[in-house]
């Protein structure tokens, strides 16, 4: 059991690997920032704390995010709540594993909001790492697969049973 562990790590590992590539040929000028840099920027009290924005579903985004962020809809063209913000407040963009978040960025920077920066591997990463995620205010372990697909990209204490 534990070598399966291992490769099926090891796989998720080259996916995700493969979708950030495939991410960055998609949307070449989108900026990525890793968890390890966001939890950095969450921590440093001496600049301005990044907004972060979650382009995924309502749905997704009820079941947990992580704190602070603001749900978006990827697939809107009304960007006046994020115009408003600071030029010098970085935005992190994120979503499941990046690629609806990449493409919000560059709507975003296409609309001429600067210092955006898309979390490569999205919340799955984040959970994956063990970081914290949010319900209703409150820790929670768990995250929404977005599908049974893409959900093997999170790992399984993560899963929440909807999809």
């Amino acid at each position: 059991m534990f070598l399966n562990q291992r490769v099926f790590s090891q796989v998720r590992s080259l996916t995700f690997n493969f979708i950030k590539l495939l991410i960055g040929f998609q949307f070449p000028t989108v900026e990525e920032i890793n968890c390890n840099q966001l939890a950095q920027l969450l921590l440093d009290s001496t600049k301005p704390h990044p907004l972060l924005l979650d382009a995924r579903s309502q749905t997704e985004y009820a079941v947990s995010h992580i704190e602070t962020a603001l749900r978006i809809d990827p697939l809107t063209d009304d960007l006046t709540a994020v115009s408003t913000v600071s030029q010098d407040r970085p935005i992190v963009v994120y979503c499941a594993v990046g690629y609806r978040s990449a493409k919000l960025a560059q709507k975003l920077d296409e609309a001429g909001i600067k210092c955006i920066y898309n979390l490569s591997g999205g919340i799955f990463q984040w959970a994956n790492e063990g970081r914290l995620i949010f319900q209703n205010g409150h820790p929670t372990k768990v995250v929404h697969p977005y599908n049974a697909i893409w959900g093997k990209l999170l790992k399984a204490i993560y899963h929440t049973q909807e999809c």
